[in-house]
């Protein structure tokens, strides 16, 4: 029998581990992995980009997966929040948050800290961001550095000053 054209098989590496689903060509990165692969790390927040509750590293670059297909994602190593870790041990992002108090009710945190480790290599790498002073230089990670670089994130309970200064400690280690 054949597959219907409005479906695809893909596969996902989901935090290390590989994944074969049919899905809609229409559906989101972010529901398959929640409505079909179970991953409760990334949110549904605005369901329009604008918010950061959903971003994964995929291939270790930012993402926002309700803004991308599942099919367009396909092949794809992803890591959400739960598998930053090594074991019962958290990702030095994870831990700074967490010594730093760097949330309230943490809905966002998953994309904050998946938002953060991206940011923190793209930071590594040499990438300016808008508030850059020198473009040529590495970025120096001042707070309005880090605020800039994670502008796409928000936090509805506002914990953006314990946010920033997670992100610096993780920063320096």
């Amino acid at each position: 029998m054949s597959q219907p054209l409005h479906t695809s098989d893909v596969t996902l590496e989901i935090d290390g581990r590989e994944h074969t689903l049919t899905v809609d060509n229409r559906m989101t990165l972010l529901d398959a992995l929640r409505e079909r692969l179970g991953a409760t790390a990334p949110k549904k927040g605005c369901d329009h980009g604008q918010c950061g509750s959903c971003t994964v590293l995929v291939g270790g670059r930012r993402l926002t997966t309700c803004l991308t297909f599942a099919v367009a994602a396909a092949g794809s190593r992803i890591t959400t929040a739960a598998g930053l870790g090594e074991g019962d041990e958290l990702h030095p992002v994870a831990q700074a948050f967490q010594d730093e108090d760097a949330f309230q009710c943490g809905y966002c945190t998953p994309g904050q800290i998946c938002s953060a480790v991206g940011m923190l290599d793209e930071a590594k790498a040499g990438a300016p961001s808008f508030v850059s002073d020198d473009l040529e230089a590495s970025p120096e990670l001042t707070d309005n550095e880090i605020r800039e670089r994670m502008s796409g994130n928000l936090c509805r309970c506002a914990a953006y000053p314990n946010i920033v200064s997670a992100i610096g400690r993780a920063a320096i280690q």
